[in-house]
């Protein structure tokens, strides 16, 4: 019996770091930013699964979101209510620009009216742009996915919930760049979404979470309004630069009691 009591609590131990239950909520009056990529479903044998979340659990994360009240904002809302902010409220952003988030996302969206924004890549199609970050990385899984059409684009603003934002002209990794090549990639890529969907283009995102101080100030320079990172956490909007924010990062590996401590307290676990 000993053995199976110390089995008992190894698990309990286990899961609560895993999950970390126990740790106090941020506070619900500051905002939640998710940062999701894909929804679609798991493929075998690929790399990029946690960017991948199916339809099934994206649709029960929305609908505990509108079900416990929470007010659904794009970026460029969130900031411009950010000293009027109701409790419980939530913006939803989509890295890069898969075509996942028009075919699969977009309905889901709709069925609950909630709002999101998508950080687009200008010239997205056939690039690989995941061995910028690490050489190892170079498979062209990301190159192979599908990617937004411009015309998807237009009908996921006309739909009246979808912001978009950019995510530079071709996803490099800025730390590796000049600044006049900084330059190309964060206002051209401004400057190409306003033309082509004859909108204002406020929301800015770091490829890979990749950046400087440069890269801010450019930012700030070009009139974006505000910029997202991949840092883990719940920020304050009164209380932060609203150039460097952080996200909660949903993975396609969360289950919905994962994602409920990630909307909680900004982390899953203890520390990730």
């Amino acid at each position: 019996m000993e053995w199976l009591f110390l089995i008992l609590v190894l698990i309990f131990i286990y899961y609560s770091y895993k999950y970390a239950w126990w740790t106090k909520s941020v506070s619900f009056s500051y905002p939640r930013v998710l940062m999701y990529h894909m929804i679609s479903e798991h493929k075998k044998g690929t790399k990029f699964n946690g960017l991948r979340v199916s339809p099934l659990e994206f649709e029960k994360q929305i609908k505990f979101l509108n079900d416990d009240n929470w007010t659904f904002f794009t970026m460029n809302e969130l900031i411009l209510n950010k000293d009027n902010l109701p409790e419980k409220s939530i913006a939803i952003t989509f890295d890069d620009g898969y075509e996942d988030n028009y075919t699969n996302a977009l309905p889901i969206l709709k069925k609950y009216n909630a709002k999101a924004t998508i950080y687009l890549v200008v010239d997205r199609h056939d690039r690989e742009w995941s061995s910028k970050r690490k050489k190892k990385n170079s498979s062209g899984e990301l190159k192979r996915e599908s990617k937004l059409s411009n015309n998807q684009v237009k009908e996921l603003i006309e739909s009246g919930l979808i912001e978009i934002g950019s995510h530079t002209m071709t996803h490099d990794n800025l730390s590796s760049l000049s600044k006049i090549e900084k330059e190309h990639e964060i206002f051209n890529s401004k400057k190409e979404i306003e033309k082509e969907f004859n909108i204002k283009c406020n929301s800015f995102c770091y490829p890979f979470g990749i950046y400087d101080k440069e890269d801010v100030s450019i930012v700030r320079e070009v009139a974006y309004t505000n910029a997202t990172t991949t840092e883990k956490g719940i920020d304050d909007l009164k209380n932060k630069t609203l150039f460097e924010l952080k996200r909660v990062t949903i993975s396609g590996k969360d289950n919905i009691f994962a994602f409920k401590i990630k909307i909680k307290r900004g982390l899953r676990g203890v520390n990730k």
